[in-house]
């Protein structure tokens, strides 16, 4: 036979037909009749030590007989035993018992030597078998039992039952069997097997429930420590890569990878329980490997997708969420299913997902980034993750609940703090270089329309409306900081538009472009106000300075542009004014037509002004035009000598007041109040009783508080009342309501009119009894001598005049 041959025994001869009986029971291994011996030098011994000096057969070769098909374990005398060394052949082909890795190692290396001569061999030992079958012939028939009992003609007895067989003993793996499981995938199975092998060594370690560690390398207890461990490495290594290509996709084989997955999970619950009977010193703690093996997978995945991304850090976050997505479908569509229900899989690879982004935006915020990256990063972190991820993700199947933040509290606030230093900068910088390059077009006789204010809510606007986006407090502190940069850019342009408005050279090099150039301006005043007020509701309570100061800056910029404006359109009208309050006024309406057909040509260059502004001139003008309109009359251009006059006086004050009002209300001015004031006055003029006279005196005073007894006393003089004592109660009327409503408190300026007129200071009347011994008694019947100039005070260069 070829393994004895392979053993270094010589040929066997194998006896002729004619000597071997037919009817034998022996083996015919055994020795028979006409075998002769051979020499002893040619046959040697055998690996047991047994000599060799007659034919081997395979019942003298010890330890060879469990060969036999079909083979009880048992020992016959002079087999090894307790105590005794197996051989090598019966350690690895003995049912029962466990083949190791040294044992498979040394017969491959054996059976790779003499491949070549067990071919030889078996084709030999075949040919011999046949011929011994051919001599002993067919097997003759035996009768059975129930053949001799039962007589002929008897029907035999039915067959006893048949007893179950016991179920036969699994025979365990070897090492390589194990490794071969392995890489075939059958985790679960393997697992088990390893689990079987651990136990055995730990019953030869003596029980203790933990694996000892590894013995000498000859001992049976050392070599299974070493296989059970490697067999570990070789598992997990398997384990760890079905996690990653899972990740990768469902691809072609997705049945076959669910059915992988479901093994990992069945290995992980094998062993959460096996760690169970090792005790905490030596569980292997394998489902917590698996958790951090995720975590690799996961940090690999998102590792790949960011660096190939374009558009810089907004392009690898918009790559990292596109991953997230992705892989995170793969876990709930197809892995988290198949893993066992008590493992909590989508959780763990949620969790290990999170933890991997949360080192790589760590990381990136470590870096020094610009700007608009840490806008991107910060926007990212606060509003795309929680909503385009975790919004789509099922937070309930999360074991503890909620996830940690993906950077610290500290992390964030130092990415805030460098934005909002690196805008308080940049704006500061930015806003100064646009208003450089706008007043340099201020002096060209181009007539361009100005982007100034554009440019600057652009600037601003880009930071005040993405920092909202990120958080509120975040939007707070960046409208704080953006308030404070446009006060201080507002105080600049307005020491900017002075110096252009106080240089004479440029109203006479620029005639044409220059009233252009201030309307816009005026026109940089409302959105830079509105973009304030905005600043303003959004930022802390502490932006209320910063916003005063941007709002006081605008209204000097708008009140020396509307000054500069009526200044040069009143210059125009002037010589329509003089001509108001004369005789030649109240005969021709020459003077007011000037005035309306002036005001109404210039109303259209103005309404290039933006409405608010524009409402605020228009209003202006309104009052400015009725001043200069009463201002002439109160200074006592025109006397009143008799009821008739004072009666044409009144009905031409109320002409021109309609058509002024008429006028006002085409160029849509908003101040209304100044409608009646010469209504009023003409009123006055033309009341005839003292008390009717006293009714509108306190009508006036109610509507225009600014008003004296001083403008008083001048109407009362334009209509020619001397009386003392009716002037002296209707002055009083002015005197009590001015104390009643607080007239000492100077009215707001839009509201002011009155104040803008000065008259001169009245005259007082001298008593006759005075003047009756000095004075002639034809100077005293003149009765417009009866009142004189006041006298002013003695300059202290000029003596009194010597009676």
């Amino acid at each position: 036979m070829p393994i004895l041959k392979n053993l270094g025994v010589a040929d066997t001869k194998v006896p002729r037909a004619g000597t071997l009986p037919l009817r034998s029971s022996r083996n015919p291994f055994e020795e028979v009749p006409g075998l002769e011996e051979e020499e002893v030098g040619e046959l040697g011994t055998l690996p047991n030590g047994t000599s060799c000096r007659r034919r081997a057969t395979l019942e003298k070769l010890a330890g060879l007989a469990p060969f036999r098909l079909g083979w009880t374990p048992g020992r016959r005398a002079g087999s090894p035993g307790d105590g005794q060394p197996r051989s090598f052949l019966g350690r690895v082909l003995t049912p029962g018992i466990r083949r190791s890795s040294a044992d498979f190692g040394l017969l491959a290396r054996l059976q790779g030597t003499r491949a070549q001569g067990d071919e030889e061999a078996a084709g030999e030992a075949a040919r011999r078998l046949a011929f011994l079958r051919l001599g002993r012939g067919p097997k003759p028939r035996r009768a059975s039992l129930a053949e001799r009992v039962v007589p002929a003609g008897e029907a035999a007895p039915e067959p006893p039952p048949k007893v179950p067989e016991p179920p036969k003993m699994k025979e365990p793996l070897s090492v390589l069997e194990i490794l071969s499981l392995i890489q075939q995938r059958e985790l679960a199975r393997a697992d088990e097997h390893i689990l079987e092998l651990e136990a055995e060594e730990l019953a030869s370690s003596g029980g203790s429930g933990a694996p000892g560690p590894p013995g000498p390398e000859g001992t049976d207890g050392g070599r299974r420590a070493r296989d059970v461990a490697l067999l570990y490495e070789a598992l997990q290594r398997e384990l760890w890569a079905l996690v990653r290509e899972t990740l990768a996709g469902p691809g072609p084989g997705a049945g076959a990878g669910a059915g992988a997955v479901a093994q990992l999970g069945q290995v992980l619950l094998q062993e959460e329980a096996a760690d169970g009977r090792r005790g905490p010193g030596a569980a292997r703690k394998l489902r917590a490997r698996w958790a951090e093996a995720v975590g690799r997978a996961a940090r690999e995945r998102l590792e790949a997708a960011a660096p190939g991304a374009p558009g810089g850090l907004a392009g690898q976050l918009e790559a990292l969420r596109a991953r997230l997505l992705e892989d995170m479908g793969v876990v709930r569509g197809r892995l988290a299913p198949a893993y066992p229900a008590g493992l909590g899989a989508f959780g763990v690879y949620l969790r290990s997902y999170h933890g991997a982004l949360a080192e790589w935006l760590g990381a990136a915020a470590r870096r020094r980034l610009p700007l608009t990256d840490r806008y991107a990063l910060l926007h990212w972190h606060n509003q795309v993750y929680p909503r385009e991820v975790l919004g789509l993700v099922d937070l309930v199947a999360l074991e503890n609940g909620e996830l940690g933040p993906l950077l610290s509290p500290g992390t964030l606030r130092g990415l805030e703090d460098e934005c909002v230093t690196d805008v308080k900068a940049q704006t500061r910088a930015a806003l100064l270089r646009v208003l450089q390059e706008n007043e340099e077009h201020w002096g060209n006789r181009e007539d361009r329309p100005s982007s100034l204010a554009q440019d600057v809510c652009e600037l601003l606007e880009e930071h005040t409306e993405r920092a909202p986006r990120i958080s509120q407090e975040f939007g707070e502190r960046m409208a704080h900081c953006c308030l404070g940069g446009l006060a201080e850019f507002l105080q600049s342009f307005q020491q900017r538009v002075e110096r252009f408005h106080e240089n004479p050279g440029v109203r006479e090099l620029l005639p044409d472009t220059y009233i252009s150039r201030t309307i816009s301006l005026v026109n940089c005043g409302p959105p830079l106000r509105a973009l304030a007020e905005r600043l303003a509701r959004v930022g802390p309570p502490e932006s209320e300075p910063a916003r005063e100061a941007a709002a006081s800056a605008l209204d000097r910029v708008t009140r020396l542009c509307h000054r500069v404006l009526a200044d040069l359109l009143f210059q125009e009208l002037q010589p329509y004014f003089n001509k108001l309050m004369r005789r030649k006024w109240l005969n021709s309406p020459e003077a007011l037509d000037g005035i309306v057909g002036t005001l109404g040509a210039q109303a259209l260059a103005l309404r290039r002004m933006q409405d608010e502004p524009y409402q605020a001139l228009v209003a202006e003008l309104h009052r400015r035009a009725l001043v200069e309109y009463v201002r002439p009359l109160l200074r006592g251009r025109l006397r009143c000598r008799s009821a008739r006059t004072r009666s044409r006086v009144a009905g031409r004050l109320r002409e021109d007041a309609a058509q002024l009002q008429r006028l006002f209300r085409r160029l849509e001015s908003q101040a209304s109040w100044l409608d009646a004031v010469v209504p009023h006055l003409a009123e006055v003029l033309q009341l005839e009783d003292t008390p009717s006279i006293q009714v509108e005196v306190g009508v006036l005073v109610r509507d225009y508080p600014d008003i004296r007894r001083k403008h008083v006393a001048a109407l009362l003089d334009i209509r020619g009342l001397h009386n003392t004592a009716a002037r002296q109660e209707i002055l009083a009327v002015a005197r009590d309501l001015e104390l009643s409503e607080g007239g000492a408190l100077s009215p707001p300026r839009d509201r002011a009119f009155f104040s803008d007129i000065s008259v001169p200071r009245p005259p007082f009347c001298l008593g006759l009894p005075l003047f009756l011994g000095r004075l002639p008694l034809s100077r005293v019947a003149r009765p417009g001598l009866a009142c004189l100039p006041r006298l002013g005070p003695l300059s202290p260069s000029r003596p009194p005049t010597q009676r």
